[in-house]
């Protein structure tokens, strides 16, 4: 495997050589592990000479028992920056972040060239030595908040294990120390905040708490393995912001993502992973504007922008047919809305007997062959309104109509029959498929409940094939088990499925929010290539601004239950009108066009 080599003025020259014809920088020579030599920019703008790293790693293997998932990769990290580690599920990157620290699992074997942070030794420790570094050297934030924090322990206890295990201080100055690491990352009330539990605490005040800890001692490498994912745009802003502010104090931080939005907020270099080996490393704006490895290449273009807007997100190879990479649209009917929502309102009474307005009059139509967007933060209501669309719950107060006629107030029964003409893409497929089943199964039962239901098994499979078929799946597929496919794979199927009563309105909540770049994109693309065909409606609901530009004609903003805002997205974004919009656009991480 050769590594595209970068310089800060001149292009590699991949030959594979392992040497670089550039004179600007230095060249780190690789260790006879496959890696063609790496050029590192100089550390500061100015251009100041290169401080040596406070981690080097060379050469790095990881094993779990026959099958090597790490192949010898290369890198350092300096004080004062960011390196960022990309790459899609199965890349290795994760893995790379655990070996740094000793938490590959015990079926694991770790072994490198070299793995050194200020000259200490980490090639060979024992788990005993990995406890006195965890923390003091090497800080690590994971990226599940929930999972990572002790649900029954408060988050003052939580916040201050590093100093108990360190033996740090007393209990009490331990406490005013958790308060204090709390109030620097930006938690409100921390001296509140501690008594509490992490269940009680919000996803972005979940993760501010994971961070917190992890700095407790100050260490001078800090490692965040995804810690964004899933967080609405303005909470991943400020988890962004708290690790500018760590790099700004001197820390080097490692950041592991398949976001390469968020990567170029944060990052100073990158390093490209894909099947356990960096395939292209170099200074981040080199990586984001003028990559050379055709992976690389394919995940940036495989960001959904308003730059994407109309094109296929996957491009065509060049000697491909008939796969163009401009969208040929049907023309949106105008005439009646297929679905219209008239003044929705939906209140919850909660168990303290207070009612809460979770959808406070909301309108909205959606015509056929068009996208409607529905952006949002968590709690901005926008999958109640979904929910309600759908009829799954009742409003308690308002419409919705389907096709010009009553559909939220009918009654069960009456309902039923038109169940057919409105689908749902959920966001975990897998949760909504029945274990036991097969794919064949999950589409063939879709079938029996639609207009026409197949009259055999020989032509429900044969159908049900047809709609593997339509969503770039094979036959092969048919008796495959939803829990053994991959993750774009299920979503395809979950696809299939809405599709196969032949609907004409499709409600997609949060389709691709848990899918990989590429992934996302060959998913996005099917939605496309689908509504050009069939001319198919989408109530698009995400909290992804970029994704909501990509796929929408017209967008709702909602927050605390209320539209906020409503637009073509052109509009939208380019001339937001409510304050709220202007904050979320302005959280928005971006690939500069430059």
């Amino acid at each position: 495997m050769t590594v595209p080599l970068r310089t800060t003025k001149t292009a590699a020259d991949d030959t594979g050589t392992g040497t670089d014809t550039g004179t600007e920088t230095e060249t780190e020579t690789g260790t006879g592990t496959g890696e063609a030599a790496v050029a590192h920019r100089p550390a500061r703008p100015d251009g100041s000479a290169t401080e040596a790293p406070l981690l080097a790693v060379e050469g790095l293997h990881v094993r779990f028992g026959d099958r090597e998932v790490v192949h010898g990769i290369s890198f350092s990290a300096h004080p004062g920056r960011c390196l960022a580690i990309v790459g899609e599920s199965g890349s290795g990157k994760s893995v790379t972040a655990r070996a740094l620290v000793g938490l590959t699992g015990g079926n694991s074997r770790v072994s490198a060239d070299r793995i050194a942070l200020d000259d200490l030794d980490f090639t060979r420790r024992s788990e005993r030595s990995w406890r006195g570094i965890r923390g003091k050297k090497i800080g690590f934030v994971l990226q599940d908040a929930l999972v990572s924090l002790d649900q029954l322990r408060k988050v003052g206890d939580e916040v201050a294990e590093p100093l108990k295990l360190h033996g740090v201080g007393t209990r009490a100055s331990r406490k005013a120390k958790a308060i204090e690491l709390l109030a620097s990352v930006g938690v409100p009330e921390p001296e509140v905040k501690v008594r509490q539990r992490p269940y009680e605490l919000s996803g972005g005040l979940r993760q501010r708490t994971l961070i917190a800890s992890a700095i407790a001692l100050d260490p001078p490498l800090l490692i965040a393995d995804e810690p964004t994912t899933a967080l609405d745009v303005t909470i991943q802003a400020q988890i962004l912001d708290l690790l500018i502010e760590a790099k700004e104090r001197g820390q080097a931080i490692i950041l592991i993502s398949h976001d390469l939005s968020v990567v170029a907020r944060l990052a100073d270099d990158i390093a490209v992973m894909k099947d356990g080996r960096i395939v292209e490393q170099g200074p981040a704006h080199e990586i984001l504007h003028n990559a050379q490895h055709p992976y690389t290449q394919a995940l940036l273009d495989a960001v959904p922008s308003e730059h994407t807007r109309g094109q296929r997100l996957v491009k065509p190879a060049p000697d491909a047919v008939g796969s163009p990479s401009v969208r040929t649209r049907k023309p949106i009917d105008r005439g009646r809305p297929v679905i219209e929502a008239r003044h929705l309102t939906k209140v919850y009474t909660g168990p303290d007997k207070i009612d809460r307005t979770v959808v406070d009059d909301v309108s909205f139509e959606l015509f056929q062959g068009e996208t409607l967007g529905i952006v949002g933060e968590s709690g901005s209501g926008k999958t109640t309104t979904a929910r309600i669309a759908l009829s799954l719950i009742s409003p308690t107060s308002g419409e919705v109509l389907l096709h010009g006629r009553p559909w939220s107030s009918l009654a069960q029964t009456q309902r039923r029959p038109l169940r057919p003409r409105i689908g749902v893409v959920y966001q975990d497929p897998l949760s909504s498929f029945d274990p036991r089943w097969s794919v064949g199964r999950v589409l063939t039962d879709a079938l029996a409940t639609g207009p026409n239901p197949p009259s055999s098994r020989a032509e429900a499979r044969e159908r049900a094939v047809r709609l593997l078929e339509q969503v770039r799946l094979r036959e092969e597929h048919f008796d495959s088990a939803p829990l053994r496919l991959s993750g774009g794979q299920r979503q395809r199927v979950a696809i299939a499925r809405a599709l196969a009563p032949e609907p004409g309105i499709i409600v997609c909540d949060e389709p691709v929010s848990a899918l990989d770049v590429s992934i996302q994109a060959q998913v996005l693309d099917l939605l496309t290539d689908l509504q050009d065909e069939l001319g198919v409606s989408y109530l698009f609901i995400s909290h992804d601004l970029g994704v909501i530009h990509h796929m929408s004609d017209r967008i709702l903003v909602m927050k605390d239950g209320k539209v906020v805002e409503a637009g073509t997205a052109d509009d939208v974004f380019e001339h937001p009108q409510h304050d709220y919009t202007q904050r979320l656009l302005t959280a928005l991480p971006r690939i500069s066009q430059s």
